[in-house]
């Protein structure tokens, strides 16, 4: 059965169908210089478009690469946080595209998320209002008070 996004591997076998940031950290903490020097991260497909790996260094650190064929974008960097190298593959890969995953507009989440709740100017439910306040509040914290 294939992973539903994306799938990483480690040198030594590990496996795991889209890895949570936890997952991530797991995979890449078992690194040694030994027999799992390296994590591929990929999108489960025969030919995937992009990929990410990370790969254990001499000097107490990681390599990461970023690579996406399809925005061009080809990406070295090192870091010696392992909690770092997980939240980054996690942001990272939650950027990639997947065939068969609806693309959203910035403004279809926000019209989701935020419904009108009934209102409607001239135009519409979803025409901008120039005469909508906008309110705003401050919360001011005095020492001793």
């Amino acid at each position: 059965m294939r992973a539903q996004n994306y799938r990483a591997d480690s040198e030594n076998g590990d496996h795991i169908d889209d890895p949570s940031e936890d997952a991530l950290f797991m995979l890449i903490s078992d690194l040694n210089d030994s027999d799992n020097t390296f994590i591929v991260v990929q999108h489960d497909e025969d030919d995937p478009a992009w990929f990410a790996s990370v790969a254990i260094l001499d000097e107490d650190g990681y390599e990461i690469v970023r690579r996406d064929t399809t925005r061009n974008e080809h990406e070295v960097t090192t870091s010696t946080s392992i909690h770092d190298v997980a939240r980054g593959l996690t942001v990272w890969m939650a950027a990639r595209d997947f065939p068969g995953r609806p693309t959203e507009q910035p403004g279809e989440l926000i019209r989701r998320t935020r419904p009108d709740r009934g209102r409607t100017g001239p135009a519409g439910p979803s025409a901008p209002r120039a005469s909508s306040p906008v309110r705003r509040a401050a919360l001011v914290v005095t020492p001793g008070g």
